[in-house]
């Protein structure tokens, strides 16, 4: 009992100082903030904008300031929106779209804009169908990536009083309907077609020069052959004549006393029993061919 009529008699006795203390404990609580790395802190001083607080330690007036909102600024993703949308050459198309954003003003998204991301979609669908509008069909499949980076450019302006940074633009995939995809098909299987008659032809032209060039190839050497033998025979014939010349007439004898003999030796090495007859005087020509052969020998 006595300890506690101490403790009692101290307490009353400083009970002002201990309710300072608990005060100045409150007031510290309430006058230091921290704010995490990811986020940004919009204070309020009796309702109005009183400063934007980053990552770290901060201070505020304790029961005059106020954290009115905590904005995340990580970057964020939207749903993934479809909208329809008219090419220029009369196509609907169905385009599936995303869009990647972060804060970077806080104040302006809090004070300016209630659904940010409500809004940031609606400006997205109207400028695709705007940009869509402009564009075939053809050219909004081949030309996607240049069709982005339009569409962020034009967001990136629509939305720059909203204190938003957008990161990324993306068109997902583009969609035709039942239609619009059998005659696409249709086409698509028509030029195929068209593709393999032309090359079709085109093989049998190849195929024609090549003939062509075969056959001319062929000529070229069949001339040359003859060229070769014309130049062959005018030497073997200014060879004779030149023997003719030089020797008189006996080299023409010898030479025809040759080729007497030798058609004389090709028909007797014919197969078979085969019965020859030959003119006396074919007879008489071969003795004189002979003779000349052995003179010739004898020379």
């Amino acid at each position: 009992m006595l300890i506690e009529d101490i403790l009692l008699e101290i307490f009353q006795t400083n009970l002002p100082l201990i309710l300072l203390a608990l005060l100045l404990v409150i007031l510290v609580v309430k006058a230091v903030k921290i704010v995490p790395q990811s986020e940004q802190h919009v204070v309020e001083r009796f309702g109005r904008l009183r400063a934007v607080m980053g990552p770290g330690i901060n201070m505020i007036v304790p029961f005059i300031d106020r954290i009115a909102h905590k904005i995340s600024i990580l970057e964020r993703q939207l749903p993934t929106a479809s909208q329809d949308a008219i090419t220029r050459d009369n196509v609907l198309v169905q385009v599936d779209t995303s869009v990647f954003y972060r804060i970077i003003e806080p104040e302006k998204t809090v004070y300016r804009i209630r659904d940010i991301d409500s809004a940031i979609a609606t400006t997205v669908a109207g400028i695709v169908r705007a940009e869509i509008g402009k564009m075939d069909l053809d050219e909004v499949q081949s030309n996607r990536t240049a069709l982005i980076s339009t569409i962020k450019l034009l967001v990136e302006d629509a939305v720059d009083n909203w204190g938003i940074e957008v990161t990324r633009a993306e068109i997902l995939d583009v969609n035709l309907d039942a239609a619009t995809r059998a005659a696409m098909m249709q086409q698509l299987n028509a030029e195929r077609a068209r593709r393999a008659q032309v090359t079709e032809a085109e093989g049998k032209k190849r195929a024609v020069e090549l003939a062509a060039d075969a056959e001319l190839y062929a000529s070229e050497q069949t001339a040359k052959a003859r060229r070769v033998l014309a130049d062959a025979e005018a030497y073997a014939t200014q060879v004779v004549a030149t023997a003719i010349g030089e020797n008189g007439l006996e080299a023409a004898q010898y030479q025809i006393a040759l080729k007497q003999v030798e058609a004389l030796n090709a028909l007797g090495k014919g197969s078979g029993n085969q019965t020859i007859l030959v003119p006396a005087q074919a007879l008489e020509a071969f003795g004189d061919a002979f003779k000349l052969l052995k003179g010739r020998g004898r020379c």
